[in-house]
């Protein structure tokens, strides 16, 4: 249950992500053909949002890339996901000049709120600097200011706080929990082991986010994006909702059901509030859009099946604002 996290001005752990490197120097020739996003125009000033996504323009995960090292690419996502990334990615190697591995224990990722000692200024979400211990830092969040930290575990285990630990004030679970809270409220999208291949792009709202470029070459599954962006409107997208009470079951990514209004949603990530009330990301048809049955019968039909039949049914919901606009 997430309490108020007071003085949270150091590193928050956050074990559960993971990481994947691409080496060498066709990394991003290579990571230009499987992802969304346009790699070329990853710098290191500058991180990516991208997208792996299947033949049926699905998410099998999300990843937030930045540039290490000349021809090296690291890409942060749940570490239940990198292996089975990394795998999936070498496969498609065949003669480029590039290496992908399993990278999760080479490195340590936390969360940093505004207030500590590396105060940034001017920043943007997305935005990559280097810190003085050898450190990664990338602008996560505006509201507060926050980033993800990435540094070498091997640096990690000599500093003085580790990017992972945790102190007796605040358990890891709650650190975890207070990110989390933090990037909900942004709308920040995030594929789990339990939605791996849910969402089409779109519904995750990864045209609005940046993690998807239309002027790129081809991907797997750019067919099925592009057509839904250039011909069709996507009905279901990701939207923000806390309920009116305490849910009558619990909230994790990958759960379904139906509002009381009958539209039916699927959670991408969920925080459960002091009150014990959740807020959380789900996939909804839009409160404009068709009617809930006339948008299952949709490219999107089986996330309205996998919404309906066991799930919670007639859950109370206030809609909350997201930070950005759904296109109309």
């Amino acid at each position: 249950m997430l309490k108020p996290l007071t003085g949270a001005r150091r590193p928050l752990a956050l074990a559960d992500l993971g990481a994947i490197r691409v080496q060498g120097a066709d990394a991003v020739k290579f990571l230009q053909g499987q992802l969304s996003n346009d790699i070329a125009k990853l710098t290191e000033g500058t991180s990516l949002l991208a997208g792996l996504h299947n033949a049926q323009g699905r998410t099998i995960a999300l990843l937030r890339l930045v540039l290490v090292g000349p021809d090296e690419i690291v890409g942060i996502l749940p570490r239940e996901l990198a292996g089975t990334v990394a795998a999936r990615l070498s496969k498609f190697v065949l003669r480029s000049k590039a290496k992908i591995s399993e990278a999760s224990a080479q490195y340590a990722i936390a969360g940093v709120e505004a207030g500590a000692p590396q105060s940034w200024s001017g920043a943007v979400v997305g935005a990559t600097r280097r810190e003085a211990d050898g450190s990664l830092s990338v602008c996560a969040g505006l509201s507060p200011l926050r980033w993800l930290a990435l540094r070498p575990a091997a640096a990690d285990a000599a500093h003085d706080t580790p990017a992972g630990s945790s102190d007796s004030t605040h358990s890891a679970s709650e650190e975890r929990e207070h990110w989390r809270a933090l990037d909900i409220a942004d709308g920040v999208p995030q594929v789990y082991a339990a939605t791996s291949e849910a969402f089409v792009a779109q519904m995750l709202n990864l045209d609005v986010a940046g993690g998807i470029s239309f002027e790129k070459g081809c991907y797997t599954g750019q067919e099925v994006i592009a057509r839904a962006h250039y011909r069709g409107k996507v009905k279901r997208r990701m939207q923000r909702f806390v309920t009116l009470a305490p849910a009558p079951a619990e909230l994790t990514p990958g759960a379904s059901g139906t509002f009381k209004d009958g539209r039916s949603f699927k959670v991408v990530d969920a925080v459960k509030k002091a009150d014990g009330t959740t807020e959380f990301l789900a996939v909804a048809p839009l409160r404009a859009a068709e009617s809930d049955a006339t948008a299952a019968s949709a490219a999107d039909a089986d996330s309205a099946h996998d919404a309906t039949g066991s799930g919670i049914v007639g859950l109370e919901v206030s809609q909350l604002e997201l930070p950005y606009s759904l296109p109309a």
